[in-house]
């Protein structure tokens, strides 16, 4: 996906793989490769506006895609679930995660589930490196309207 002007933006209709539309995640032009049994894959071609000063992948981008890849590999062990919150997550990163042009894949898996809650894994790679490694909580909630209880 090539980088738009910010007037531009918001008349591209980007492809909606995901299970719900998240407007930030198709903003990001980010890409669900696959989702089920306890894993999940997300993947982003890196553009010139998700880099950081250094000219490599932002730190926020890489929290990004791992969060939504173990969210995502947890909710499909519950079937119930219509989304999942972020509880708890924590990000070592192992090495600058990409260059403009190049491609990231983050891997979510569920390592424990129970009734309420999934604790998850997650690899973000570039290729054959792993450039960051993510242990994350998440709570299962029935309802879509979650944000509707923000005040």
């Amino acid at each position: 996906m090539r980088d738009l002007p910010s007037d531009a933006a918001a008349s591209v209709e980007y492809p909606r793989p995901f299970p719900a539309d998240i407007p930030f995640l198709h903003d990001l032009g980010a890409e669900l490769l696959g989702i089920g049994n306890g894993g999940a894959q997300v993947a982003l071609n890196l553009g010139k506006r998700h880099l950081n000063s250094w000219q490599v992948a932002h730190g926020g981008i890489i929290m990004t895609l791992l969060d939504v890849a173990m969210s995502m590999a947890g909710r499909s062990l519950n079937p119930e679930a219509r989304s999942g919150v972020t509880v708890d997550m924590s990000v070592s990163f192992l090495q600058p995660a990409g260059l403009q042009g190049e491609r990231i894949v983050a891997r979510g898996h569920a390592i424990h589930r129970s009734t309420t809650m999934v604790f998850c894994e997650g690899e973000l790679w570039n290729g054959d490196s792993m450039v960051a490694k993510a242990m994350g909580t998440f709570k299962y909630l029935k309802r879509l309207d979650a944000g509707g209880r923000i005040s």
